[in-house]
């Protein structure tokens, strides 16, 4: 926005041209009756002298080679630009009216298909982008091998030959002829249309299918890699089987020895079969149904295949169950062995000399003497493997001391092992650490009613212990966890921790009474429950009659009565701390606000020069005053909101209503009033300014700091 004032009617160069033309034509001897010289510029707002483009003889013709910089205009003349005469884009002889944009001059022969950005494709040096087209084309087709060549006509075909949009990019839309009318005829062979699977960009013929990774369809090894493409593809290519059962299946039937029919052979033929010769099958890798070990390396295929390979079972028991039922020593029926085989046989050996009793229950100490049965007494199968199952005879029977009758736990290896049975050990800390006085203690002290159900916690043994205490454990209400206060080395001369509560200060020397007077459950743990007397009869200062919070450790230590109040909520500074109490918190302290215009309203309302209230001044009084003294108001208008005693406006203005135009609102401001523009020279001066209008506050968004060119 022009800033000068009103009345300085210099505008570029036309403020120097006026005297020359009047003195010329003083010169001249021009009469009041002449006819006086246009003085508008006929090139609107080009500021640039005369001659850079015209001559003293006329104003045609132009300087063969004009002076001016087009490139000062963000549009250098290049290229194709360069010998362009001034009309054939400057229709107007205001220059400024006219499009940068390729589109304002040249006419879009895409029709807007591919949008008006011409140099992305296009170049001053010449219309036709093929220069630049491959690199182009890379974003959406790229132009590799015979492509690369090819007239765009050639492809996009549309009429006009200029739209782009619906050219397909799959080879077959454009080569379907070829398809068609191949040698070998791919409609009739059922080729697939992904013309790129044979062919290149470099040439369309011969095409090379060893160029295509056969692997991603059907890896082609020893035989097939020397067959011809019809002796698989006999139906066509699409739908090809990939199993050799499906091309070979002649062969499987036709086979004779083996039978494969016959013998139920599976149809993998990979299986046995290799893809260098159909002949000769190679041996079987059993190991992916059934590793051959042992005896059963030499065994013939037709002794566990004697029905046929599908269905053969992998257990053990499917082939040998003869000769489980036929063994008598031990007999396996009678006996309930387990029919798993391979838990005590193995394949090299039918006969065992030894199980390997680890896989079901380890043999250790006594266990490993024993005879089979005596464990095995009613057979193999569902022998329990706990200690009880065996030994119940011995718990029930022993007296000393009485399992039953004590109410022992039936995890007989608790206490004993398989070493000696006799030799019974309790690890005690399994189940209750017997640390101090506990340690010589008998059995039957704790375990009087036995074992089962012997209670933890020490109050059940020492209940007793509690009620006959001294002091009153019952009257005085202590809680009944005796090792809060007690421990297993001496039941006499307790200590409480007291951490739950630190007792710190004049706390430390107080009688437990003096705080648990009416017992110690519920004993309260803030200040005011005991101190509520201290509170309610204070008087300097009166802490009811203050309204003064009941958080006494808000001024009030353990250490000493006397109060200390920290005040870091609200910092007293300056004048502030000279004041007493009750002239902020005259109507008590909850509520009392934190804002100054809470406590100085009456002094907003009763200042005059200036008076807040007509000028509409904000109640935010720090904005302007400080603590150390009411009266040293520093109001900074050029940080706070317009620079007016510095910048171009320092020393422009007289009174606040110069630019505040409406009594007491402060937030309206004019700046038109002393800017006196013509709006509609305003207007052409913006016409390119985003959002322009013709209004203060747009003066403002735009000049916050008040210089012409922000």
């Amino acid at each position: 926005m022009d800033t000068k004032r009103a009345g300085d009617k210099t505008h570029g160069g036309r403020g120097a041209l006026l005297p020359a033309v009047w003195l010329a034509a003083a010169l001249a001897g021009v009469g009041a009756a002449a006819a006086a010289p246009s003085l508008e510029n006929p090139h609107g707002d080009l500021s640039i002298s005369c001659d850079e483009c015209h001559t003293t003889e006329g104003w045609t013709p132009l300087l063969a080679d004009p002076a001016f910089d087009h490139g000062a205009t963000g549009f250098p003349l290049d290229a194709g630009h360069r010998g362009v005469k001034c009309a054939s884009c400057h229709a107007v002889l205001e220059f400024a009216k006219v499009g940068s944009a390729c589109a304002d001059c040249h006419l879009d022969p895409h029709l807007g298909e591919l949008g008006f950005a011409c140099g992305d494709c296009h170049e001053t040096t010449g219309w036709d982008p093929r220069a630049r087209m491959s690199e182009l084309h890379d974003a959406t087709f790229p132009l590799t091998g015979a492509h690369r060549s090819a007239d765009c006509a050639a492809c996009h075909t549309e009429d006009p030959p200029f739209e782009f949009q619906l050219t397909p990019t799959d080879c077959f839309q454009c080569h379907i002829e070829d398809y068609r009318s191949a040698e070998l005829d791919h409609v009739e062979l059922g080729f697939p249309t992904s013309c790129e699977a044979c062919h290149t960009t470099d040439a369309f013929s011969p095409a090379t299918f060893d160029g295509v990774d056969h692997d991603l369809f059907f890896p082609l090894r020893g035989a097939h890699a020397l067959l011809d493409c019809t002796d698989c593809h006999a139906g066509g290519f699409g739908g090809t089987p990939s199993e050799c059962f499906a091309c070979h299946a002649d062969d499987y039937n036709a086979t004779r020895d083996p039978n494969h029919v016959a013998l139920g052979f599976p149809t993998m033929c990979e299986l046995c079969h290799g893809t260098t010769t159909w002949e000769g099958a190679s041996e079987v890798d059993h190991s992916q149904f059934f590793p051959l070990n042992g005896v059963h390396a030499v065994l013939d295929c037709e002794s566990c295949h004697a029905d046929g390979f599908e269905g053969t079972p992998t257990d053990c028991f499917a082939c040998h169950q003869a000769d489980y039922n036929a063994t008598t020593d031990p007999n396996h029926a009678a006996q309930g062995f387990s029919t798993d085989c391979e838990n005590c046989h193995g394949e090299s050996n039918w006969f065992v000399d030894a199980i390997d009793h680890e896989a079901f229950f380890p043999l250790r100490g006594a266990h490993q003497a024993l005879d089979c049965e005596d464990c095995h007494a009613d057979g193999y199968a569902g022998t329990p493997r706990d200690c009880y199952g065996c030994h119940r005879e011995d718990y029930e029977s022993t007296d000393d001391p009485n399992h039953v009758a004590q109410g022992f736990p039936t995890a007989c290896e608790e206490c004993h092992n398989e070493s000696d049975w006799d030799d019974a050990v309790l690890n005690h800390d399994a189940f209750f650490p017997l640390t101090g006085a506990h340690q010589p203690l008998d059995c039957e002290a704790c375990h009087a009613d036995g074992y089962e159900g012997t209670p933890r916690d020490c109050y059940s043994c020492h209940r007793e212990d509690y009620e006959g205490a001294d002091p009153n454990h019952v009257e005085a209400g202590f809680p009944t966890m005796c090792e809060a206060c007690h421990n297993t080395s001496t039941w006499e001369g307790a200590t409480a921790d007291h951490s739950f509560w630190p007792l710190t200060g004049a706390h430390q020397p107080l009688d437990c009474e003096a705080c648990h007077a009416d017992g110690y459950e519920g004993t309260p743990t803030d200040c005011a429950a005991c101190h509520i007397d201290e509170y309610n009869n204070t008087t300097d200062p009166d802490h009811q009659e203050a309204g003064f919070p009941t958080s006494c450790e808000d001024c009030h230590t353990t250490a000493n009565w006397d109060s200390n109040f920290n005040h870091s909520f609200w910092p007293l500074t300056g004048q502030h701390q000279n004041l007493d109490c009750e002239e902020c918190h005259a109507e008590g302290y909850p509520g009392t606000p934190t804002e100054c215009v809470g406590c100085h309203l009456d002094d907003y309302n009763n200042t005059t020069d200036p008076d807040h209230q007509a000028a509409g001044f904000p109640t935010t009084c720090e904005d302007c005053h400080n603590t150390n003294d009411w009266e040293d108001a520093d109001f900074n208008h050029d940080q706070a909101y317009f620079p007016i005693y510095s910048g171009r406006h320092a020393g422009e203005w007289d009174t606040c209503a110069d630019c505040h135009v409406i009594p007491n609102d402060f937030g309206v401001f004019e700046c038109i009033f002393c800017h006196e523009h013509n709006q509609a020279d305003m207007d052409d001066e913006h016409e390119d300014v985003n959002g322009y209008t013709y209004e203060s506050q747009a003066c403002f968004n735009c000049h916050p700091n008040g210089e012409a060119d922000d």
